[in-house]
């Protein structure tokens, strides 16, 4: 008799989507060359990871923000997570 409430559709373009598999995303396609050319950190410039990157950006709003924010602007349509996780295995 009682129902659920039906769940509301997140309009976050990136729900569902880790900080991780953004970051492998971008490196993969790009390199760490070019992320550090377009975001000057120290953790993509200087013996970079994906695990000091993520680091930082947890840490770092802003620089966390600009990454996020290419990802975006970068997939065009808003990718959905099983749509990045076939980009990086």
């Amino acid at each position: 008799m009682n129902q659920p409430p039906p769940l509301a559709h997140s309009r976050d373009p990136l729900h569902g989507i880790t900080l991780e598999s953004i970051v492998k995303h971008l490196v993969e396609r790009h390199g760490w060359a070019e992320m550090g050319r377009r975001i000057p950190v120290r953790c993509f410039l200087n013996d970079p990871s994906v695990k000091s990157s993520l680091t930082f950006l947890r840490k770092t709003p802003w620089a966390r923000q600009k990454v996020e924010r290419w990802f975006i602007a970068e997939s065009g349509t808003y990718p959905r997570p099983e749509q990045v996780s076939k980009h990086i295995s």
